[in-house]
């Protein structure tokens, strides 16, 4: 499995979305609010769409994970 840079942008974000979470969660603190002008600001909502996709898209590479090992048991056993 080769990482690509999208999988690498798109790991990224979702951890600062989980940062971001952590910090609500434990402080009640929104960090990209805080940073991009509130949580109604438009480029706040743009922000926490592109993380929820990021997020939507790392669920693809669970099947990059399985298909490596297949591949490698595969490689294995022949």
């Amino acid at each position: 499995m080769r990482s690509r840079p999208l999988d690498w942008t798109a790991l990224t974000l979702v951890i600062v979305g989980a940062v971001n979470w952590g910090l609500i969660g434990l402080f009640r603190f929104d960090l990209i609010a805080t940073l991009f002008g509130g949580m109604e600001s438009a480029i706040s909502r743009v922000i926490y769409v592109i993380i929820g996709l990021a997020g939507l898209y790392c669920l693809s590479l669970y099947m990059k994970v399985d298909e490596r090992q297949v591949d490698h048991h595969t490689e294995r056993v022949s």
